[in-house]
């Protein structure tokens, strides 16, 4: 598979998908909450960190295209109706070390809150060693899957 090569920033994001928000309706966070949706429908999340790490792309956006895993209508809370999401895997790149992980798209159109910039890609990785906010990143995309492209203004 090529790969495409694109570079972010780490950003800190709601905190709602890792339950850190003192604000957060999901204690364990949203990421652990799904996992075990997810993992019915195929794809096995246990291994990574559960949480999302955003990734500032600017001034790109991805768009999900064709994405590996795409879960409609997933139930995974009774706190609001069932939600979208699609998956594309995404090593990350840090330090010259390559950590495995997936682009984590919730789709923008069946998500009731917290919205990010849609510059900023999600990912779920496993856990990175000394990583913080405002690190520099390397994302490696599968380019049959997601295209990153320059929003029209």
């Amino acid at each position: 598979m090529s790969q495409q090569k694109i570079y972010g920033k780490l950003l800190q994001g709601h905190q709602i998908a890792s339950g850190r928000s003192s604000n957060s309706p999901y204690q364990a966070g949203t990421i652990h909450t799904q996992t075990p949706f997810f993992k019915e429908l195929g794809l096995d999340l246990s291994p990574y960190f559960s949480g999302t790490l955003n990734v500032d792309i600017s001034p790109y956006i991805c768009i999900m295209n064709s994405p590996q895993f795409t879960f409609r209508q997933v139930n995974w809370t009774e706190a609001h109706p069932p939600e979208d999401f699609s998956f594309s895997r995404c090593p990350v790149i840090y330090n010259d070390e390559s950590y495995d992980g997936w682009v984590y798209h919730p789709h923008p159109e069946t998500k009731i809150r917290h919205f990010h910039n849609p510059s900023v890609m999600e990912l779920v990785a496993v856990p990175i060693p000394k990583i913080k906010y405002g690190d520099l990143l390397q994302l490696l995309i599968n380019p049959l899957e997601i295209d990153i492209v320059e929003p029209i203004t």
